[in-house]
């Protein structure tokens, strides 16, 4: 069983290395560019970590993305629905990493679902 931790943030950005610098220079974080993806990745000291995507119609300004550890996110998704939600990404894989879903809670918040390539990763 899964314990459900948060796994992953990601933090909009207008500029995806001006948002790191911003961040490196205000909370230490450590940054690692993805520029094959237009991505940055950031890591705080406790381990935990998340990215800065690039603004766009699926990453809005203002809409931080928090992924959830799942064992099983086909089943979660599922159950997203019925417990009248809205799935916004089915199963997806992130080549060489993981996977993904997204879903939209019955307020309309957005949430991700990450299932890791590494079986030992937050568990």
């Amino acid at each position: 069983m899964s314990k459900r931790n948060i796994v992953h943030v990601e933090i909009p950005a207008a500029n995806v290395n001006s948002a790191a610098k911003f961040y490196q220079d205000l909370l230490g974080w450590k940054i690692q560019p993805v520029p094959e993806m237009n991505y940055t990745m950031w890591e705080a000291a406790d381990g935990s970590g998340g990215g800065f995507p690039e603004v766009s119609a699926d990453n809005p300004v203002g809409q931080v993305l928090v992924y959830v550890d799942s064992d099983d996110i086909e089943a979660d998704l599922n159950k997203v629905e019925k417990l009248g939600g809205k799935v916004l990404y089915r199963k997806t894989e992130i080549p060489g990493t993981g996977w993904f879903g997204m879903f939209k809670d019955p307020t309309g918040n957005v949430l991700g679902l990450y299932t890791s390539m590494n079986p030992d990763f937050n568990k």
